[in-house]
Order: C-alpha cells, then sequence, then structure tokens
C-alpha cells in the first residue's frame, strides 16, 4: 500500500518526478516503523525524530502530515497483515541540476506499508564484521538518509559469508552499529551500546532499551569501544523497529550465549510489554 498526497493507493506504483532530489542524489530521509493492531508503535518518537532529521538538513517538514500518512496506512490492517512495517519517506523535493539546495524547496512525501512477518521480532541473528568503514565524521551517519549504498554492500557480504547482517566499525576501529540497527553488548551488570558521536542513528528502540535497562537490573551506558572488547562481551543484540530485540549468536567466527542470557531475557520482556502498551495489543501479538 502507497500514500501519496493523502491517499491510498493499492500497490507501491505513482508518479514521481525524476527531478526529484531523492531519487538522483539520496537527497531526503526515512523512517521505518512497526504497526500493530491499527496503531504505530512509539508514533511520537518516530515522528519526532524524522522531523528533527529534516531540520537538521533543512527541509520542511510537517509533523501531523506525517502523523496522518502513518495512521492512514497503520488503518489499512487486516487480518494477518494487521502487523504492518510502514517506510516513511522525505525528500527535498524537485530541483535543478547540481548539488546547490535550493532555497525554497517543495518537499515530497509518501509512505509504504507490507507486512510484517511476526517471527521477525525477537529472533537471533549472526552478524559479520564488514570491513566498510562508518564515516562518524559526517552528519548523515547520525540520520536515517537515503543513502544506504554501504549498507547494502555490507549485506550482500554478510550474506554471501552465511551470515544474516553486517556489524560496522567507524574510521576510529570503534563498533558503532549493525547495517540495520543498534547494538548493544552485556558486560555483567553492564549494558553498552556505542555514544551518537560514534556514527551511530538515535534508534527508537534503543531508546527503549536504555530506558528499560534500570528496571532489568542492569546500568546502562554509552561507550566507544573496539571490536576485541566486543567480542569478550558475556551477551550481544541488535534493536531496530522491526527485529525489536535480536539476539546475536556469533560476530564473525566469535559465538555467544545471547539467547540464554538471562538479562537478555529481561529486557525482551520488558521491551514486548512496552510495545504492547504503546499499540493497545496483548502482549502475544508483538512476538
Amino acid at each position: 500500500m502507497l500514500w501519496r498526497d493523502g491517499t491510498i493507493v493499492p500497490g507501491t506504483q505513482a508518479s514521481l518526478d525524476h527531478t526529484d532530489r531523492g531519487l538522483t542524489l539520496g537527497d531526503g530521509l526515512f523512517d521505518t516503523a512497526l504497526t500493530l493492531g491499527g496503531r504505530v508503535a512509539f508514533e511520537d518518537a518516530h515522528i519526532t525524530r524524522l522531523v528533527a532529521g529534516a531540520e537538521t538538513l533543512g527541509i520542511p517538514a510537517e509533523a501531523e502530515r506525517i502523523r496522518a500518512a502513518m495512521r492512514a496506512l497503520a488503518g489499512q490492517g487486516r487480518g494477518e497483515a494487521d502487523r504492518l512495517a510502514i517506510r516513511t519517506t522525505l525528500t527535498r523535493g524537485s530541483g535543478p541540476r547540481g548539488l546547490k539546495p535550493p532555497p525554497d524547496p517543495h518537499p515530497t512525501l509518501f509512505a509504504t506499508a507490507a507486512p510484517s512477518a511476526k517471527g521477525a521480532a525477537f529472533a537471533p541473528l549472526g552478524l559479520w564484521p564488514t570491513g566498510i568503514a562508518r564515516n562518524d565524521t559526517s552528519p548523515a551517519a547520525r540520520l536515517k538518509t537515503l543513502g544506504y549504498l554501504d549498507a547494502v554492500l555490507a549485506a550482500g557480504e554478510a550474506a554471501a559469508s552465511g551470515f544474516d547482517e553486517s556489524l560496522f566499525c567507524n574510521t576510529r576501529g570503534r563498533v558503532a552499529c549493525a547495517g540495520t540497527g543498534n547494538v548493544f553488548a552485556l558486560f555483567g551488570d553492564r549494558l553498552v551500546t556505542p555514544p551518537l558521536a560514534d556514527g551511530v542513528l538515535a534508534g527508537i528502540m534503543r531508546a527503549e532499551v536504555l530506558g528499560l535497562a534500570g528496571a532489568c537490573g542492569l546500568r546502562a551506558e554509552e561507550a566507544s569501544l573496539p571490536l576485541p572488547d566486543w567480542l569478550g562481551a558475556e551477551a550481544v543484540f541488535v534493536t531496530n523497529s522491526l527485529r525489536l530485540l535480536a539476539p546475536v549468536t556469533a560476530i564473525g567466527a566469535t559465538a555467544f550465549a545471547s539467547l540464554e542470557h538471562p538479562a537478555v531475557a529481561r529486557l525482551k520482556a520488558a521491551l514486548r510489554t512496552a510495545v504492547a502498551r504503546a499499540c493497545g495489543v496483548t502482549e502475544d501479538q508483538v512476538g
């Protein structure tokens, strides 16, 4: 399904100006959100982040128009399709040739929805440490921009090596993120995640997990650590809006007992409760 200019369109095809800077230059942002029971999980947080990112890039963004798009698609879920992944895309709009942003941009906003498998939530995965560096010197590294080619290439590399997802270090050799999510490591009662300055997106689930850590008996902290330190962790997991919290079974040749770790289990239970409450559904519907 596609939302465009206030209308739900069957399928995903609609006309687009081929000078749109999102298409020609990757000049824009996107957001991915989970909906359950016709409601967007952590809706306000998703909209706030998208609007803030647009402000950073100088792209006008209307929070209520974004909300209308998300809600219109969320309300289309029926039966097995009730669990949806909504991708909201905002570009700077059309413009003349060249890189310089137009002084008076007319943004393009559209959103799509597709079924999201319940089995993806909390499913374990293996991480392949890619040699592609996350550019922590770029402002784009901390935004969900349309330029995802590094992640695309790393995903292919991971799949070819028999892994589910890629793990990025930054230009200084510090662990930054997975290809499609934030990463956490457990060292005793310390719950560690890389700081945003290391080229990290401020993930919605990242914020939720950091907020839940204390009630789960953990001391949450941001720490800039090299990969060898992460390989010494008791457990590792990835968070994003569709996977929610994915225990990591291995990073390259190093295995982890993340699936059996009691702190991971407590965090999964707490996050499941938070998502259910946000969407007004039962915990069993979350995954």
